[in-house]
């Protein structure tokens, strides 16, 4: 009884906020403040403790499904495609196209569309 009632409040702030975040072990300690629009793979394997905000897509290609690492912060309208790896206790920034790995403590921004290298 306990898990029906769980998908259907799930089913209905899916609906709410546009969202699709599937229910699954592989998603915990996940900080929305806006979860309009997110939709997030349910194969994605993500790390603990992610601030993701909205309009955001952790999608996968014909090629894989990305891996994101604990303590990760995405900005609004990111987008993580493919195989990619993002590393723990990295930053990917506002409306960023992540399609390569980021290394632990990188940070990915969209105006260079690169890693930064921050000390």
């Amino acid at each position: 009884m306990r898990r029906k009632i769980a998908v259907l409040r799930h089913r209905l702030w899916s609906i709410v906020t546009g969202a699709d975040i599937p229910i699954n072990d592989a998603i915990g300690g996940l900080l929305i403040p806006h979860p309009n629009g997110i939709v997030i793979h349910p194969d994605a394997k993500i790390g603990c403790n992610r601030l993701i905000f909205q309009q955001v897509t952790i999608g996968a290609t014909s090629k894989g499904i990305p891996t994101i690492g604990g303590h990760v912060d995405i900005g609004a309208g990111a987008k993580i495609i493919g195989p990619v790896h993002v590393g723990d206790h990295a930053r990917i920034g506002a409306n960023a196209v992540v399609r390569e790995d980021v290394p632990a403590h990188g940070v990915f921004v969209a105006a260079t569309g690169t890693l930064l290298d921050i000390e």
